[in-house]
């Protein structure tokens, strides 16, 4: 396939990126700064320079948009939208990736058919993505995603890693409980997604459901470090509301080929 890959410079978007090439995939990867060679230079939030891509005759069978600023609401909301319409007017597949931000935690468990009940400011544009993309495409796939992280080099193994050693600042929340996913599988599903005729909302999420700080404790032990360092906290008692947000993902183990590894799975084993 010939991929257009938005957002090619994140880290989701760098494992895609990698995976479609290792495929044999001709790849077109966009940035939206001036870093990242071999990579075009886009800015979703201006539906012109969305346009030319059209005009440049780049003709992709599949776009995926992993574009990602949860503080600028033209990039989660206005962005998808020009997209969907650009990949519905040459008749390209659109694969957007969005968030289980969309939730408040109210409910016991989230399907694909659960309404947004978005309560931050990026939920409320990740939800206001949904709506667009499922106007300007029919056809487009949804995949609901959160924490995407195993390869050792998240923003959260990070972090992980600098509370263990006493290189930082902060706590782990044990009322924060989402479905992590590993990087990974995350891109080889969204590449698969690609070459199906799945459309509407997928939950795309790993099976566990854990807390920050279960979490943070896997993956001090899995990289041998001290776990007693790790400092452990309730939302609540920053006068926040902890929040629990189960993904319903059955539907996309029996639909995809590719394994979605829960947190407890792939914390057991080296990054990979």
């Amino acid at each position: 396939m010939r991929l257009l890959i938005i957002g090619a410079t994140g880290y989701l978007g760098r494992e895609i990126h990698r995976q479609a090439e290792a495929a044999g995939h001709e790849v077109i990867g966009t940035k939206f700064s001036s870093k990242g060679d071999g990579l075009r230079q886009l800015d979703i939030r201006d539906w012109e320079a969305v346009a030319e891509l059209e005009d440049d005759r780049i003709a992709p069978d599949a776009v995926i948009n992993a574009a990602c600023n949860q503080s600028d609401w033209a990039t989660t909301a206005f962005g998808p939208a020009n997209l969907a319409a650009y990949t519905s007017a040459i008749g390209a597949r659109f694969v957007h990736i969005s968030s289980d931000a969309i939730f408040n935690g109210d409910l016991e468990v989230y399907d694909e058919s659960s309404a947004p009940s978005p309560n931050t400011p990026y939920g409320a544009a990740k939800a206001a993505a949904e709506v667009a993309v499922a106007a300007g495409h029919p056809e487009a796939v949804i995949a609901r995603t959160f924490w995407i992280l195993g390869d050792g080099r998240s923003g959260f193994e990070s972090f992980v890693r600098d509370l263990a050693r006493g290189e930082a600042d902060g706590v782990l929340f044990d009322d924060d409980v989402r479905c992590p996913v590993h990087v990974a599988d995350l891109a080889a599903a969204v590449l698969e997604l690609c070459s199906t005729g799945i459309v509407g909302v997928l939950n795309v999420a790993g099976s566990d459901a854990v807390s920050r700080y279960e979490l943070g404790c896997l993956l001090a032990e899995r990289d041998g470090l001290d776990l007693g360092n790790l400092p452990k906290a309730s939302k609540s008692s920053y006068g926040a509301k902890g929040i629990t947000v189960r993904l319903d993902t059955r539907r996309a183990n029996a639909l995809l080929a590719a394994k979605l590894r829960g947190g407890r799975e792939f914390a057991a084993s080296n990054p990979t």
